[in-house]
């Protein structure tokens, strides 16, 4: 999602052509996470068949055929070998299989022609957002998800709910008071959500497959976690989101973007990362009420404003410095 450094040791020329596409394609389910290593993206992988082998098909041919885009359409091959081209992807062909059902050849389409999409979109935002040195972070894939799941219920074939996604947004219910089981889970739901899972220990394999890659990029996703976290908590979010890892997991992302992706590590970058994670997990029930109309999904929109906003205001700090 924003490092190009690749895994260290083997020759990429010395590789075979077969082999070389599998690393890249392991790197773009990795970036998703920022992290550049097919070691991770094996463990992410992983992460995946565990919540269902539908899920790890649909990971890896998202990020298969944004990789395989981006060589068709030349784009920098640097980036591409980086597996920044095939995240996206990866997450656009997980929400489809997620929001409009894995089992349907249509949700196959559109998962195919969202990650070619995605990689067009990455390009143009690229292009745009250079000026102002910012990354396009996950928002090519928010901006596919989000335009697909809109137009969803208009396609007979992609849109399988039982009624009208239409819905207002109305005030939290229910307990806010979180038990031991609930505290637990939620640290390692929220890690899992970044890909739509829920499953604390699905959540546990990424972050296995982060700590593999970098123990600081690991420490920071417990960090961004753990805010997440106590910001639901003392807000008084319901107690069974938390548990899911509904609110906390853009805090994850956000923690690592603000400390050592792109903000160089050090303590006053460290305490940025955690207040950006907490304004991330305020925004995230911000923008689910936006979007109720067409279902409510937040996606990481509150993961790609807050970075953004925090990234641009870095210049202006002196104690901060960009990477």
């Amino acid at each position: 999602m924003g490092q190009k450094k690749g895994e260290p040791g083997a020759s990429e020329a010395a590789r075979p052509i077969s082999l070389k596409l599998a690393v890249e394609v392991l790197r773009g389910v990795a970036q998703v996470d920022f992290m550049p290593s097919a070691v991770c993206g094996l463990f992410f992988v992983a992460a995946l068949f565990a919540a269902g082998w539908r899920y790890g098909v649909y990971g890896l041919l998202g990020s298969a055929v944004g990789t395989a885009v981006a060589y068709g359409l030349r784009l920098a091959r640097d980036a591409v070998e980086a597996g920044l081209h095939g995240y996206n992807g990866c997450l656009v062909a997980l929400g489809c299989a997620v929001f409009l059902g894995p089992d349907h050849p249509a949700t196959v389409a559109a998962a195919v022609l969202g990650a070619v999409v995605a990689v067009v979109v990455t390009a143009g935002l690229g292009a745009v957002l250079d000026s102002w040195k910012l990354p396009a972070l996950t928002a090519p894939f928010c901006l596919v998800a989000t335009a697909t799941t809109a137009a969803a219920p208009g396609f007979r074939h992609l849109w399988h709910g039982a009624g009208a996604p239409t819905a207002l947004a109305g005030p939290a219910a229910g307990p806010t008071g979180l038990t031991w089981d609930q505290l637990w889970h939620g640290f390692f739901a929220n890690i899992g959500q970044i890909f739509f899972m829920p499953q604390w220990y699905v959540g546990l394999l990424f972050l296995a497959g982060i700590f593999a890659a970098s123990r600081p990029a690991g420490l920071l996703a417990c960090a961004g976690s753990a805010t997440g976290l106590l910001t639901a908590w003392a807000l008084g979010a319901p107690a069974d989101a938390v548990g899911q890892g509904l609110l906390g997991y853009s805090g994850v992302l956000v923690a690592m973007a603000l400390c050592g992706v792109f903000v160089a590590p050090g303590g006053w970058s460290a305490a940025y990362a955690v207040l950006g994670a907490a304004a991330a997990t305020v925004l995230t029930p911000a923008l689910a009420a936006a979007t109720a109309p067409f279902g409510g999904h937040a996606f990481t929109w509150p993961f790609v404003l807050t970075t953004m906003l925090f990234l641009a205001a870095v210049p202006a700090i002196p104690r901060l410095r960009r990477v």
